[in-house]
């Protein structure tokens, strides 16, 4: 049974790479890409549903976003979402323009949101994860940042923490070398690698069920996972070794 405590001893001698997911545990954007997906998948669902005359049901942060979006690339997060509600669509291509009704086309659609409300509204930054970061950077502890996000530059450079990583396998990343997304293992290996580290020297910290699942796919050697969304219990079933509320409960030694 998880349960709260102050701190969590970590043995930083243990492991040689350090790797953050990006949204949800460096930054508060989350709750950005949540709102931008309700407000894509609510205004398709509803010119879907008056086309068909049918119900219309709104896209659902919780579960909707958790469960088939949170974690993932965005056109799987795409994909995912409309297969559990029956709706199949041709993938088209990246290039496709945001009116397109094509996985690839409302993927760009939410990515435009996303960056006019970024833009907006800036990106609240987790201190007490960037206090850990740079605590590991202290003792010379090579770390990277790990995501599915294309916006993983614009973000950190919305929030001030340009610099902050030695390494980074983002969305572009992710593509350029294709790369299989979360759940799979397959970023998070490749930045270990990067950082001259196994997978079994290595700790993931993640937020979304689809980040635990793939550090523990990949046998790293220590998953953390945060429970800022996400139920605990959810996150240790689904892999992670420790859950915490917030990465201040973490303590080096």
């Amino acid at each position: 049974m998880t349960t709260t405590v102050d701190t969590i001893d970590i043995d930083a001698d243990a492991y040689d790479a350090w790797l953050f997911d990006l949204d949800g545990i460096i930054t508060d954007t989350a709750s950005v890409h949540a709102a931008a997906w309700k407000k894509m998948f609510d205004e398709f669902l509803k010119a879907r549903a008056e086309r068909e005359d049918s119900p219309f049901e709104p896209f659902e942060v919780d579960p909707d976003y958790f469960r088939y979006v949170d974690g993932r690339p965005r056109y799987e997060g795409v994909d995912s979402f409309l297969r559990s509600r029956g709706i199949v669509l041709d993938r088209g291509e990246p290039s496709d323009s945001v009116d397109r009704e094509t996985i690839c086309g409302l993927g760009n659609r939410k990515n435009a949101m996303f960056n006019e409300v970024l833009k907006e509204q800036g990106a609240e930054v987790f201190q007490t994860s960037v206090d850990l970061i740079r605590k590991l950077k202290d003792r010379n502890k090579r770390i990277a940042v790990v995501t599915s996000s294309k916006n993983c530059d614009t973000v950190l450079e919305v929030a001030g923490l340009t610099g902050l990583f030695e390494a980074k396998v983002d969305g572009n990343v992710a593509a350029e070398k294709k790369l299989a997304g979360k759940p799979d293992p397959h970023t998070y290996e490749v930045a270990a690698h990067m950082l001259g580290a196994t997978p079994a020297r290595s700790v993931v910290f993640e937020d979304a069920i689809s980040g635990v699942q793939a550090g523990r796919a990949g046998g790293f050697g220590l998953v953390v996972g945060v429970a800022r969304h996400d139920d605990p219990e959810a996150l240790r079933n689904n892999g992670a070794d420790i859950v915490v509320a917030d990465l201040g409960e973490l303590r080096l030694r």
